[in-house]
């Protein structure tokens, strides 16, 4: 049987799609085409009722970075605002988390898997 290899491209609609873009490239490193590392990839529904990320939203996004701590500096000397819950998102089985939401109000978790 076939089967998908890997994702292809997240395609969401946005008011604004060159700022949306261009906030994506300039804090977060991403690129229009990007060539991402290999790592495990999680696809996952959630439940509707869930409380993970917010109601009013289908889908959030989950990045996974290299130098966590790094990013939230330079996130937020650009003014983004951060949420971290140490005691309860991070661990040293599944990693270290934050979220952070785009100019459009959708939700981005930040990913810093364990070394």
């Amino acid at each position: 049987m076939a089967k998908a290899t890997g994702i292809g491209g997240v395609f969401f609609r946005a008011q604004n799609t060159e700022a949306l873009a261009l906030w994506y490239q300039d804090n977060l490193g991403i690129p229009g085409f990007w060539t991402q590392e290999a790592g495990m990839t999680v696809f996952a529904p959630f439940k509707a009722d869930s409380d993970y990320f917010p109601a009013d939203r289908q889908w959030m996004i989950n990045l996974r970075v290299d130098d966590l701590d790094a990013l939230l500096t330079g996130l937020r000397d650009a003014g983004v605002a951060i949420e971290t819950r140490p005691q309860e998102w991070d661990s040293p089985e599944t990693g270290r988390f934050a979220r952070i939401h785009d100019p459009e109000g959708n939700p981005v978790e930040l990913w810093e898997p364990p070394k």
